[in-house]
């Protein structure tokens, strides 16, 4: 092996004392990683109207509070199947177009119709025999459901091979690893300002008049108009960083081993999944760790995500759903988020200087899983300040909360933009330095990482709402179950967690898991 590195045994590494000192990025590939970092814009704002709207707008179709996390489940399943897969064959690819880009528009085809069909859910279904009116529209929840699992589908083809060739463009050197993953973290935030900012205004839908109909309401009507926003933002940016960035050449060595593992998938029938249970065998002790931090982190984050909005316009608002103080709170949450997504961006430029001063990125990430903690625990005291000044007008109407309960829920919105910097950057970026260095496929690694946040996603899908159910049907057991894990995977990251190598290139053997 080159520079005194070699492979001993499965998932170990030995490198030689000799480095290669990193130099600063040049301008040719810090564009090209911009461009391509953007197009994490336009999946999150589809992403963000989905966190803030479409929880609230299930119930509305007829789905009770208790099974409307199980809509969500469709989302885990597919990233647990799609995104190893598409990673394992990205990684594999031999395409003329390149190895990551055929993936890329695959998906963002995808993303198209399944905004299309989510947004027509209640037109498509009144047609098909749905009432008008209140009630359970099964059609109109049929067709949302085959639009959510295509959308999240999608959205894992796209997120995968756009990190894995954001990983590629770096060259395999640790520290533009955390640069590529912080400018993805970066544009998550724009996309995720653009969304929720689309998702608390109103009267969007005077923008697109054709969009309200019999079938679909003001509420419908504003989702409807967003993801025609969606379409269009996704559209633009991947077919600007898909004209613009050329992935570079696949070295000759790669291409033979290609050539020798398409030959060998013509003789199994099923040669992903061979592959990707020989990753998790062979995955070095770091990575494994790695998988249990993320694991737990997600635990601590999906209740919220799921809930945010819903939590604001009942336990904050005291709102009931489809009357207008619920529909106040749901806005009221979305800009939450807006200013969730604000702190979101300017972290996010900010965790590689953070980390450095902290002593780390795993340093950085086990502190802020405290302050997710934190956090998601305050939600039980804003929730007990809003219950205790609830007012009522002359009519004996419930009033929205006081000015001081709003601004702290919107506060404590805030506020988690700073944990989640560091969840949507640093395991990503651990994830490509730890395989880079055991000589990994970044495709299918950080197809695995997402397995430690598929399968969070999938416990919290399938027992959230029972859970809350049990308690009375509220949205608080969920977050103090997060707060706690919150609270294990800060310590897990502190006391287990490896640090990364120093800012410099190992000589790093070829092959390993793909």
């Amino acid at each position: 092996m080159e520079n005194g590195t070699k492979r001993e045994g499965l998932g170990k590494l030995t490198v030689s004392s000799s480095l290669q000192v990193e130099q600063p990025l040049a301008p040719s590939k810090l564009w090209k990683i911009i461009v391509v970092a953007s197009i994490a814009a336009g999946v999150q704002f589809g992403w963000a109207l989905q966190l803030s709207l479409l929880t609230p707008y299930v119930q509305l179709l007829g789905i009770p509070h208790k099974f409307a996390s199980f809509i969500w489940l469709c989302g885990p399943v597919s990233g647990m199947i799609v995104q190893p897969v598409v990673g394992y064959y990205s990684d594999n690819c031999s395409s003329r177009f390149g190895r990551r880009r055929p993936f890329i528009a695959a998906g963002a085809a995808l993303v198209m119709i399944a905004v299309f069909l989510i947004g027509f859910a209640a037109d498509l279904g009144h047609a098909s025999g749905d009432t008008l009116g209140k009630g359970l529209k099964p059609r109109a929840i049929a067709v949302f459901v085959v639009g959510f699992w295509i959308l999240d589908v999608a959205n894992n083809m796209l997120q995968g091979p756009c990190r894995a060739l954001l990983a590629d463009l770096s060259g395999g050197k640790s520290g533009r690893m955390r640069t590529a993953n912080a400018f993805f973290s970066f544009f998550m935030a724009v996309g995720n300002i653009l969304g929720y900012a689309a998702g608390s205004y109103s009267h969007l839908f005077k923008v697109f008049p054709f969009s309200k109909t019999k079938a679909c309401d003001m509420y419908c009507a504003n989702l409807k108009s967003c993801f025609f926003i969606a379409i269009f933002l996704l559209l633009s940016l991947t077919t600007i960083a898909l004209t613009l960035v050329r992935e570079n050449e696949i070295p000759e060595k790669d291409e033979q081993e290609i050539d020798e593992k398409l030959a060998g998938a013509g003789k199994s029938k099923v040669p992903f999944f061979g592959e990707i249970f020989g990753a998790l065998k062979d995955l070095p002790r770091p990575m494994w760790i790695l998988l249990l931090v993320t694991c737990l982190n997600w635990i601590a984050w999906f209740p919220f995500f799921l809930y945010d909005t819903d939590w604001m316009a009942k336990e904050v608002f005291g709102g009931q759903v489809g009357d207008a103080l619920y529909d106040l709170g749901v806005r009221a949450g979305a800009m939450g988020l807006l200013l969730q997504s604000v702190v979101l961006g300017f972290m996010s430029l900010g965790v590689e200087f953070l980390g450095k001063k902290i002593g780390g990125a795993k340093r950085l990430w086990g502190i802020l899983n405290f302050v997710l903690a934190i956090c998601l625990a305050m939600t039980i005291l804003v929730t007990k300040m809003a219950e205790k000044s609830r007012q009522h007008n002359v009519a004996g109407t419930l009033m929205g909360p006081t000015p001081g309960v709003k601004i702290g829920a919107l506060l404590l919105f805030a506020a988690l933009g700073i944990p989640l910097a560091a969840t949507f950057s640093i395991p990503f970026a651990l994830a490509s330095i730890f395989s880079s260095n055991a000589g990994s496929g970044q495709g299918l690694s950080l197809g695995v990482l997402n397995l430690a946040i598929v399968v969070p996603q999938m416990l919290v899908s399938l027992v959230g709402g029972p859970w809350d159910d049990l308690f009375g049907g509220g949205n608080l057991p969920g977050f103090v179950v997060g707060a706690v894990a919150a609270a294990a995977s800060g310590v897990l990251a502190l006391t287990m967690l490896p640090s990364p190598p120093a800012d410099a290139k190992p000589a790093v053997a070829m092959g390993g898991f793909h």
